[in-house]
């Protein structure tokens, strides 16, 4: 290595090279080296004195701090703006929502608890006795009209009186089993004739407003369920309200299985939003391969194409069924007519779709295998 690179010495000369003292003559300073026999020695560094080392460091010292004071001077004096990409805070990403699953609007578990209970108790009274499914169609009917003069009540202030409804109610059922469409009709005029004459006990005030709620009461629930004991009446009985009842909940599964998976556009916003063109198509299928399949195999003398009609017919009154309930309620302000039920509201929120079906199945029958 060269020595220069510690640094020249601080003689000026170079290291070997002898010269005289000024005052001495030719007395060397040191020692003599030949002019062959120079022997490079490294230097050693210069140590500075310890005072000057604590003034220097006092100094050092010093110019740290008045360093980090200018620096925080100027990080005052930054002018104000939008900051330095780098200095810039990270916000966090944002993470999209997971996609939301379709849900069903009710309990399931319920509603298939409920609707399995009643299915054993509709199949025990239609096969082992007749009059006994009478009874169960004339108690559905009285906690109908319960319900929905209850809720006219409470909702609207309209006051339909519930007894002569309920007695003739029950009267009408029974009439349209033992005396056919005749005794159903005369049942039908009997009522109309006794709620009229029960609301005059009461004042006038609304009179008129609360004998058409009775009036219409009594067509919309007993008059309409009448038909199903008229479908009960003939020889083959008990299988035509099983074919009446199995073609209108097939449809209805059928427009909730398909509308939910598949349904985009809506039937009648304004009336059921939930309701799509997609399930009503899904309700005719369904309910037309099931009408053939029961024309063929239960009804006496079926055909299985005149069940196709039949389930044509059925899903489309069904579901007029549901959408004149659905108006009722969304006029009356409620989701369901009670809650009886768990999973599926109340008695009047299961006929919805059963009421008028059944005119339209005992029609049909009629007309393609007779009475």
């Amino acid at each position: 290595m060269n020595d220069s690179s510690w640094g020249a010495p601080q003689s000026g000369h170079p290291v070997g090279e002898w010269r005289p003292a000024p005052d001495q003559g030719a007395v060397p300073a040191g020692p003599a080296y030949g002019e062959h026999e120079v022997e490079q020695t490294r230097p050693m560094p210069i140590v500075p004195d310890a005072g000057r080392d604590a003034e220097d460091g006092g100094r050092d010292h010093h110019d740290r701090a008045d360093h980090d004071r200018a620096g925080r001077d100027r990080g005052a004096a930054r002018p104000s703006g939008p900051p330095a990409r780098d200095e810039m805070p990270q916000e966090p990403m944002a993470v999209p929502p997971p996609p939301e699953k379709k849900k069903a609007g009710r309990d399931l578990r319920s509603a298939i608890g409920v609707g399995l209970g009643l299915g054993v108790v509709v199949a025990a009274s239609l096969f082992v006795w007749k009059a006994a499914f009478v009874i169960v169609i004339a108690v559905a009917v009285v906690v109908g009209l319960w319900e929905l003069t209850s809720r006219l009540d409470e909702r609207k202030g309209i006051k339909a009186p519930l007894v002569p409804l309920a007695v003739g109610g029950a009267a009408m059922v029974v009439a349209g089993y033992a005396r056919g469409a005749e005794g159903a009709w005369i049942a039908m005029a009997l009522t109309a004739l006794a709620v009229l004459v029960w609301r005059m006990t009461e004042p006038p005030d609304g009179y008129l407003r609360d004998v058409t709620a009775g009036v219409f009461a009594a067509f919309y629930v007993p008059f309409l369920a009448t038909f199903v004991a008229l479908l009960l009446a003939a020889d083959d009985g008990p299988w035509r309200v099983l074919t009446f009842l199995v073609l209108t909940v097939v449809s209805d599964t059928g427009a909730y299985a398909i509308g939910w998976r598949f349904g985009k556009h809506k039937l009648a916003p304004r009336i059921s939003p939930g309701k799509t063109r997609e399930g009503l198509l899904g309700a005719v299928g369904f309910a037309m391969v099931a009408g053939a399949l029961c024309m063929q195999f239960l009804i006496d003398d079926g055909r299985w194409w005149q069940g196709l009609l039949l389930g044509l017919a059925v899903a489309a009154s069904a579901t007029l069924g549901d959408l004149g309930e659905s108006m009722i309620k969304r006029d009356l302000g409620i989701k369901d007519m009670g809650t009886l039920l768990p999973g599926h509201g109340g008695i009047m929120d299961r006929l919805d779709s059963l009421l008028p079906t059944a005119p339209v199945v005992w029609l049909l029958l009629v007309l393609f295998v007779g009475s």
